[in-house]
């Protein structure tokens, strides 16, 4: 985690975090420079943000929103009042409406983000400034400092290329806490033509069968919001196991960007999951995230514990073999 330290000071009414980067100073300031960097990594897991104005400039006005899973929005605004690339930039960071309206009940803070280098690559230091002991409570109980650390824990992958964040690294599993779990997977093929992959029956019966020895029975899609899919699958020949699927609900469709599901065992009544699936793609490469929400820790370590990384793992390696070679 980058991140190293967070404090808060009731006194001196800021809120402070420090965190650590594996690159140059030049380097942290572009991502940070950069709206379509910043994209990747502002929101926490879950949120996204899209920039839908930046202009870095003193007196400038940037503004973002960050999209839940759920349909839920939180929107903000930046106004820049002070820059000195590449070392620190300062800005008057508001809560607003859909209309770029500062929103009633939530105080402007001003921020102060500062980049200096130390032995790892660099140090930042961010400090927030709030006009009452009220405001910083409201925000620290808004789960500010844990949405801060987990989204800074995406940073690492903006500031690497991304073949070398995670070429040949297979698929990873991150615990980011009790209920969610961040699941990454390099492969190379566009980002079109994964997406296609996963939506596409005649494409997902060739790769999306977890370990050798099984076939996809059904396989019916959710393209839109509201509408529902159903995917099973059955051992062929003399493979051991039991014939199983999943269905679920499409909550979000942004092809061929993102999509939110919920998940369950067909014939049952859970537990369910939420699955947020992912997709960047870099020079050819196409990174897929699948941030997975359980409903408790119990549910979470018992379906990690079936083997699910491992027949992952065998269904990305089949697609790029059959998929996007």
């Amino acid at each position: 985690m980058p991140v190293t330290d967070v404090t808060t000071d009731p006194e001196n009414l800021t809120l402070t975090i420090h965190a650590d980067f594996a690159a140059p100073v030049e380097r942290v300031w572009a991502a940070y420079s950069d709206p379509r960097q910043l994209e990747r990594f502002w929101g926490p897991p879950g949120w996204p943000a899209t920039f839908t104005a930046f202009d870095h400039t003193v007196g400038g006005i940037a503004q973002y929103r960050l999209d839940g899973p759920r349909g839920e929005k939180s929107s903000g605004r930046w106004e820049f009042t002070r820059i000195e690339a590449p070392s620190l930039f300062e800005v008057l960071d508001s809560f607003v409406d859909d209309a770029g309206e500062p929103l009633e009940g939530f105080a402007a803070m001003r921020m102060t983000l500062e980049f200096s280098p130390s032995a790892e690559g660099t140090r930042m230091v961010g400090t927030s400034h709030f006009d009452s002991a009220e405001a910083l409570e409201q925000v620290v109980a808004m789960g500010v400092i844990e949405g801060t650390k987990m989204a800074m824990s995406q940073l690492d992958a903006v500031l690497q290329d991304l073949r070398d964040y995670a070429q040949g690294k297979g698929t990873r599993v991150e615990l980011l806490d009790d209920t969610h779990v961040r699941i990454t997977r390099l492969v190379e093929g566009p980002r079109d033509l994964v997406w296609r992959a996963h939506y596409e029956p005649e494409l997902m019966r060739q790769w999306l069968l977890g370990p050798d020895g099984w076939e996809m029975t059904e396989c019916m899609v959710a393209t839109e919001p509201g509408q529902t899919y159903r995917s099973s699958w059955a051992p062929v020949g003399d493979t051991p196991g039991q014939a199983f699927g999943f269905e679920g609900e499409a909550l979000l469709v942004d092809a061929p960007r993102r999509a939110v599901t919920t998940e369950k065992m067909q014939g049952t009544d859970g537990p369910v999951t939420l699955n947020d699936l992912n997709l960047y793609e870099e020079d050819g490469a196409t990174l897929i995230t699948l941030l997975i929400e359980y409903p408790d820790l119990e549910t979470r370590d018992m379906i990690l514990a079936t083997g699910m990384a491992d027949g992952m793992e065998a269904s990305y390696a089949r697609m790029e073999d059959l998929v996007l070679a």
